[in-house]
């Protein structure tokens, strides 16, 4: 399952608000705009794309969050954001969570909660 389809996944079954930029005709969009139309819609962002936005959202005083996958097969991909939903629960409301931090998630499992910036 890829990133838009975990978009479309968390949506339909309800759990979770969650869109992917294709859905909204923007598709193809530069990584800055993107973020900007999360922090906008206090959108947490969730992507395999770990370097360009680590860089982008570093750079702003306030942010909603950033979840980073690795790149892994879709089944396990899915497993991972659904590990790492669970975790942030655990930790409380994961939106009040997630405000200027970043959840990497390895191929194994682990999760790592960091302040950013």
């Amino acid at each position: 399952m890829s990133v838009p389809h975990l978009a479309r996944y968390f949506s339909e079954t309800g759990k979770h608000d969650a869109v992917h930029p294709r859905d909204m005709g923007r598709l193809g969009e530069p990584d800055h705009v993107v973020l900007a139309l999360c922090v906008e819609q206090d959108r947490t962002i969730v992507t395999v794309n770990a370097v360009d936005f680590r860089k982008l959202v570093a750079r702003r005083d306030l942010h909603p969050g950033l979840i980073l996958l690795p790149s892994v097969s879709r089944d396990l991909l899915l497993r991972l954001l659904v590990g790492a939903i669970t975790h942030l629960e655990s930790l409380g409301e994961p939106s009040d969570v997630m405000v200027n931090h970043v959840l990497e998630c390895t191929a194994t499992g682990a999760f790592v909660l960091s302040p950013l910036p």
